[in-house]
């Protein structure tokens, strides 16, 4: 009996190391994190009209807006002047997409639109055909649709109701690429360049060390943390072909200890491989309360008309009450993980912004074996 409970000990530790041998890596494809250089999204932008709005478009104020119209009327034939146009159902827009590498005429990207000038609401609205450009000024799309918001906006005499953000919207394949995106694989046609999406000096090595092995004809070699060279001796037929085949090779990557709050949201996420040197953490909170009164004297007693010193008074009582509760201690063993600390500190009634000053005094202290990044 006493045997089989060794073996089943040694069983469990056996499983327990190999659990915490591969805490900290795992294996993933090399496009899961990383691109190869040249291959990227490109920026869109354009500025338009949004028509149809039940007067929750721009004012006459916005004599830009005013303009656009008149110009836009006069493409259609018709003459009007600036003093003329008195309408809230059109706003003045800024239009953004983003161009996919490899895109090619015809192909339908998202589009969004966000109120240029002091529109209250751009629900309902239309977008007019409108030209989208890159960053070189030639035009690249053109974007038009019906724009979906996600909200609203309503007003009457002395009140208001407003849901979400009714300035900005959607339109979904709401652009045309007219014309194709300009970058292709960066290279000479025998090279190209994996970049990693997130630059370590370890996980560069370990793609440069699975690339040559996957090719060995090709001469492999990370530059730096974020960049690994591929060359050929003689360009491949189908460079497709070779990017494809790399983009598929399993590596195993390394994570970096980080936690990540957010002081907006209260929001803390943190790795399981951060760990914890041995700490004593004493945390209380201070609590003033000054509360203002103020009462009224008025003067008893007094027959007939009182002097110019005597008259009713306004006195003011301040009271003050500090409670300052006792603080509590929790104390983390050495190698204790992040969720080890929230849940102790979960368990004495910490806010989760309490939580978040902990770590940040933790840091502080040099006890959080990890990366600290604040929101």
């Amino acid at each position: 009996m006493a045997e089989v409970d060794v073996k089943k000990f040694l069983f469990l530790l056996l499983v327990f190391v190999c659990a915490s041998a591969g805490a900290t890596t795992h294996d993933v494809k090399i496009k899961d994190i990383a691109r190869v250089a040249g291959v990227r999204d490109n920026p869109l932008t354009g500025y338009g009209l949004v028509f149809g709005l039940a007067g929750s478009g721009d004012s006459a104020r916005n004599h830009a807006t005013v303009q656009s119209i008149v110009n836009t009327l006069r493409n259609f034939g018709v003459n009007v002047a600036e003093p003329d146009i008195m309408s809230r159902n059109v706003a003045a827009v800024i239009v953004t997409a983003k161009l996919p590498a490899f895109a090619e005429p015809g192909q339908l990207v998202d589009v969004q639109v966000a109120s240029a000038g002091d529109a209250r609401s751009l629900t309902g609205g239309t977008l007019m055909l409108t030209p989208l450009y890159g960053p070189d000024g030639k035009l690249y799309a053109m974007a038009q649709g019906a724009i979906s918001v996600g909200g609203y906006q309503f007003e009457g005499m002395v009140a208001s109701t407003q849901k979400n953000h009714p300035t900005v919207g959607w339109i979904p394949s709401g652009a045309s690429v007219e014309q194709g995106s300009p970058l292709r694989v960066a290279g000479d046609g025998r090279s190209l360049s994996i970049l990693l999406d997130d630059p370590d000096f370890t996980n560069a090595n370990r793609i440069a060390n699975a690339v040559r092995a996957a090719e060995p004809g090709a001469v492999v070699r990370a530059e730096h943390a974020g960049k690994v060279t591929v060359s050929y001796p003689v360009a491949p037929s189908s460079l497709v072909s070779e990017v494809a085949r790399i983009e598929n090779i399993t590596v195993a990557q390394d994570r970096k200890a980080r936690i990540v709050v957010s002081e907006r949201t209260g929001t803390v996420v943190a790795g399981g491989d951060v760990r914890i040197g041995q700490v004593t953490i004493s945390h209380g909170n201070l609590k003033v309360e000054i509360k203002n009164e103020f009462s009224v004297s008025q003067p008893d007693g007094i027959y007939g008309r009182p002097g110019a010193s005597i008259g009713t008074a306004i006195v003011p009582r301040t009271e003050i009450n500090a409670n300052e509760p006792v603080a509590n201690v929790v104390r983390m063993h050495e190698g204790a993980s992040v969720a080890d600390l929230v849940g102790a500190l979960r368990a004495i009634k910490l806010s989760t912004r309490d939580v978040i000053a902990v770590l940040q005094s933790i840091k502080a202290a040099g006890a959080l074996d990890g990366e600290l990044v604040i929101q």
